[in-house]
C-alpha cells in the first residue's frame, strides 16, 4: 500500500490506525487516500509495516521490547511519541495528541473487533471529544460517530441507522426514519434506538437536547 500524501495536511482528516480488527484492504486504501497524516498506536506499528503504509507518528507506551531503529529505518522521516499514561487508552492518546497539534478531524480504524472490552470503550469514548474535534470510527460494517446536538444527512432508503444512548439521552427528536422519535429518551441498556433505516431517499433530522448520542450507519456483508 502506497504513500498516502496527496492532499494538503490538516484540509482532510487524519487516520488514526488503532489495534483491533484489520479491516478490508479496500477499506483501510480509501481512508488513507484522503489523509495526509497517519498515526500509528502501539503493537499495531509491525502489523502496519507488513503492508507497507506510511506513517508520520508512533504513539505508545512502548511496555514490551521495540526495535525503534529497524522502524525508523523503514518508516523515515518517524516522529516517536512515548505516552506512558496508564489512565488513558491508546486511543484516547492518539485523539489527544491529534488535537494538541491542531487537527480539526481525524478517522479512525481497527478500533473494533478483537476484544469487546477495548471495542466498546473506544466508541463510547468518542462522545467525550464531540465539541473539540470531529471523529468517525470505521469497520467494515459501520461508521460510528457523535451526534452534535443537530444532524442532517441525506440517505438512500433502506440505510441501517442506528442511535446508541451513551448514557441516557434527553430530548432526541428524529424525522426521516422509519421510526422517528418526538422528543424522546433513550438510555444504554433499558432502551436504544437499534436498527432503524432512512424511510424514503432523503434527508434524516436529529435534534438532542441533553446528552451523549452516537449514530452508527451499518451494513450486513456477506
Amino acid at each position: 500500500m502506497s504513500s498516502h500524501h496527496i492532499v494538503r495536511e490538516k484540509q482532510e482528516p487524519a487516520l488514526i490506525i488503532a489495534n483491533g480488527e484489520a479491516c478490508s484492504e479496500e477499506l483501510l486504501g480509501q481512508l488513507l487516500e484522503w489523509s495526509p497524516y497517519v498515526v500509528v498506536l502501539d503493537h499495531a506499528m509491525h502489523r502496519v509495516l507488513d503492508l507497507g503504509i506510511k506513517v508520520d507518528a508512533w504513539l505508545g507506551d512502548f511496555d514490551q521490547t521495540q526495535d525503534f531503529e529497524y522502524v525508523r529505518e523503514r518508516q523515515h522521516p518517524l516522529e516517536i511519541i512515548h505516552t506512558p499514561d496508564q489512565d488513558k487508552t491508546d486511543l484516547e492518546k492518539g485523539i489527544d495528541f491529534l488535537i494538541e497539534r491542531g487537527f480539526p478531524a481525524a478517522n479512525i480504524v481497527w478500533a473494533t473487533g478483537r476484544r469487546a472490552d477495548h471495542s466498546i470503550t473506544n466508541m463510547t469514548n468518542l462522545v467525550r471529544y464531540k465539541h473539540r474535534i470531529r471523529l468517525v470510527m470505521f469497520d467494515d460494517y459501520s461508521r460510528i460517530f457523535p451526534i452534535t446536538d443537530t444532524f442532517e444527512k441525506w440517505y438512500t432508503a433502506g440505510t441501517p441507522l442506528s442511535l446508541i444512548p451513551v448514557g441516557e439521552v434527553q430530548g432526541i427528536t428524529t424525522t426521516g426514519l422509519k421510526y422517528n422519535l418526538s422528543s424522546e429518551s433513550l438510555t444504554l441498556g433499558y432502551r436504544s434506538g437499534n436498527s432503524n433505516e432512512a424511510d424514503k431517499d432523503g434527508f434524516v433530522h436529529i435534534r438532542v437536547q441533553k446528552g451523549d448520542l452516537l449514530l452508527m450507519e451499518c451494513q450486513d456483508l456477506p
